[in-house]
């Protein structure tokens, strides 16, 4: 079955064809650095990693650029309110952003780009718009001439005549800049510095450039005038990515994208998240709460929904994802946990529990089912339920080992699902961490073996008092003690 995604351009799922045999160039739309990442971050970042992810699963060679928006009126405003500088601001939230997006276990881009780094391209794509008949300069702006480029409105399904003037983008029209514009909806791809703003010299006098002009030329530096996918929020089709085709390909000529994807939105409480409405949440706000979901389990909130559907965020939402992380968490540490017990030879190689070292088989209904979901315009939905038939089944055997010592499968086929489970979930960047297996409430696995050799020597000089305690100890710290026959003790954890 071909991989097929649904490309908003045509409004259809189409089977994907990327541009070279076996290469993918797929730019993703950035942050604007002024603020700390929310909600609707996360579910976008988390949904284009999970694509990323899974375009590499099925062997392609991805090339993943994302951009900063490091020049805006947001930033400045905020500069301007901390009494500091654009790039201070631009600077201390962008490395924000690298913290959220790490907890949330998504893979840095293959490059980042920023406007502040790309000035010169900039420049020169304007002036070749310019030089086409698309722009004119106005006192020091440089204007966009929306009704030359006759395709406009293909990529948001809009008609000039049934569109607002004036929706160009962040800034509202003024009525200085109206007063420039040739067409209330021309849109703004060089603006003339104003006092105290930062400012880049030009042939237009000096300024900065416009948000819509930062991605055409950022994805052409890095990427060249026709990428394979380009991706972004569902609230950047119109304007942003609308005047992104606009832009580029009034310049070349050629598309700028073969395919274009959009994730759905965030509301929260069934509202759409907003300051203005008190239910603005930030990922760090969220996982530094009390009583916070693990990063984990957040992760699987987005991805148990369709990506280009809008999610609702909850607190009965984010706590059935918890224990759906705590099923899958489970059957991932399943292999640290019994993989001893089994007689795998490999559990104390430093490489044991490494999807990159596994090899599982591609055949299984398992991998194909998960393949089957995931080739359907990225199912994560459905994929997830393959997870969580493996977790299941690996938990209850977890326990048959546990309680009665023995499974009711042989080894390998529990170490052939085991690394089936922990392979197709990191292809969703599902990923249970190590240190898990390590330590619980400050008892480290030597420590407990320890207590459990003191209860063990006790018992022997018939202190059973002191066996008792330490059985008591190791209850109240989540551990279970099994007796068994021939003085064994095994343990393990609640």
């Amino acid at each position: 079955m071909p991989l097929v995604l649904y490309n908003t351009l045509t409004r259809r799922k189409e089977p994907f064809e990327p541009i070279e045999a076996g290469k993918v160039q797929m730019y993703c739309c950035g942050v604007t650095v002024y603020d700390y990442c929310h909600l609707g971050h996360a579910r976008s970042y988390i949904v284009w990693d999970t694509v990323r992810r899974y375009l590499q699963w099925r062997g392609y060679d991805v090339f993943y650029v994302q951009n900063f928006t490091d020049i805006d009126d947001k930033i400045l405003n905020r500069a301007r309110a901390e009494k500091s500088s654009m790039k201070e601001v631009a600077e201390r939230f962008t490395q924000a952003y690298f913290e959220d997006m790490e907890r949330l276990n998504i893979l840095e881009a293959d490059e980042y780009t920023y406007a502040t780094q790309t000035i010169d391209g900039i420049k020169q794509l304007i002036h070749e718009l310019e030089q086409q008949g698309y722009a004119y300069a106005a006192d020091g702006d440089v204007y966009y001439t929306v009704r030359n480029f006759p395709e406009y409105g293909k990529l948001s399904g809009r008609r000039l005549e049934d569109m607002q003037a004036g929706g160009s983008g962040r800034v509202s029209v003024e009525n200085a800049e109206a007063q420039k514009k040739k067409d209330p909806f021309d849109f703004a791809l060089w603006k003339a510095a104003k006092p105290e703003e930062p400012f880049w010299e030009s042939p237009w006098g000096p300024g900065r450039p416009g948000w819509h002009i930062e991605c055409s030329a950022m994805v052409r530096d890095r990427l060249g005038e026709t990428i394979d996918i380009h991706v972004g929020g569902a609230d950047l089709v119109f304007p942003h990515h609308e005047n992104e085709i606009a832009q580029s390909e009034a310049c070349t000529g050629k598309p700028l994208a073969h395919y274009w994807m959009h994730n759905g939105m965030v509301n929260v409480g069934g509202e759409k998240m907003s300051k203005s409405l008190g239910n603005f949440t930030t990922i760090r706000q969220l996982l530094d709460a009390p009583e916070s979901p693990d990063p984990m389990a957040m992760r699987l909130f987005v991805l148990q929904a369709q990506y280009r559907k809008p999610i609702d965020f909850t607190g009965d939402a984010i706590a059935s994802a918890q224990n759906g992380w705590n099923t899958l968490k489970e059957g991932l540490l399943f292999g640290y946990q019994h993989g001893e017990q089994l007689g795998w030879p490999d559990v104390a190689d430093s490489a044991f529990g490494d999807a990159a070292s596994m090899r599982i088989d591609t055949d299984s209904p398992s991998v194909q089912h998960f393949q089957t979901a995931m080739d359907d315009d990225f199912n994560t939905a459905s994929a997830v339920v393959v997870l969580f038939e493996l977790a299941k089944d690996l938990s209850r055997q977890g326990n048959l080992l546990t309680h009665q010592g023995k499974a009711d499968a042989d080894s390998a086929t529990l170490r052939q699902e085991w690394q089936t489970l922990v392979c197709l979930s990191q292809v969703l960047g599902l990923e249970a961490q190590l240190e898990a297996t390590a330590q619980t409430d400050g008892l480290s696995d030597a420590e407990i073996e320890a207590l459990v050799q003191q209860r063990r020597d006790a018992k022997k000089a018939k202190n059973y008092a002191e066996a008792d305690r330490i059985r008591d100890e190791l209850k109240a710290e989540g551990i279970t003690l099994i007796d068994k026959a021939g003085g064994i003790t095994s343990w393990h954890r609640n």
